[in-house]
């Protein structure tokens, strides 16, 4: 059975157990906890509150531009053009974005994936071809936290015809520290030979069209190392999607 196929049958069975998870648990907003219709979904003033990335960007990494801005490209993709074919962000990371993505990752609410894949998914060119590889947690990290949020948003955006998933194609071999306050070279020294491609998958990399997925892209450090890691590994082109871009992280690396 194609990987359509699967996606369909295993959106007929969450389907169906929905009214018996939502009796048990009823459905509230990750945000704000009133009442919403089901598991996936925030109230309509969350979702009002929820800031997307507009015109003008920068059409390579989507940081916003100043108002009037006649480029297309910021200056730091202009002075140091960027590994990666592009970003698609589904929002800008803002109190609402942050609330969501802790509810998945701490909270422990996979089934918001279904609705951050959804709204992922309407950035994303149609390409059924593409190769859906999530960004790696380290296996002590993933057991600790029993999943990896960007498998689940990728399994999601697979379901949705996004492209076909290969959840294991990224293996982070070591844990590196967090990587807030240093500079650019200094991440990418951290992150250096920490994440490879796997190495039964290299084959099915090879040549592919890749969507890297992650649910939170700040300075671009974590994800520029898989970029690379998969370039090596011969993927034709990378381009990389999250739920929630961090604007100011990410100008501040630059």
């Amino acid at each position: 059975m194609g990987g359509l196929g699967l996606g369909r049958m295993a959106r007929e069975v969450r389907d169906g157990l929905a009214p018996v998870v939502d009796f048990i648990y009823p459905p509230r907003c990750p945000v704000c906890g009133d009442a919403v219709m089901d598991q996936n979904g925030l109230c309509s003033h969350c979702w009002s509150m929820l800031d997307t990335p507009g015109e003008p960007c920068c059409a390579a990494c989507q940081i916003p531009l100043d108002a009037g801005d006649e480029r297309t490209r910021c200056l730091a993709c202009v002075s140091r053009p960027p590994v990666h074919e592009g970003i698609a962000a589904a929002t800008l990371y803002s109190n609402i974005s942050r609330q969501i993505v802790l509810s998945l990752k701490h909270g422990r609410r996979i089934a918001l994936a279904a609705m951050m894949a959804r709204l992922m998914a309407t950035r994303l060119p149609q390409d059924d071809v593409a190769l859906l590889v999530p960004v790696p947690l380290h296996r002590w990290r993933l057991w600790k936290r029993g999943f990896n949020q960007a498998a689940l948003i990728a399994r999601e955006l697979s379901m949705l015809g996004k492209g076909e998933l290969l959840v294991d194609g990224l293996v982070r071999y070591r844990q590196t520290p967090s990587l807030g306050g240093l500079s650019a070279s200094q991440r990418r020294e951290k992150l250096a030979g920490a994440i490879r491609a796997k190495q039964g998958a290299v084959d099915q990399i090879a040549g592919r069209n890749i969507v890297l997925v992650d649910d939170v892209l700040t300075s671009g450090a974590t994800s520029g190392e898989c970029v690379r890691v998969l370039k090596a590994a011969g993927a034709r082109e990378v381009r990389i999607a999250c739920f929630a871009r961090v604007a100011n992280e990410a100008r501040s690396a630059a």
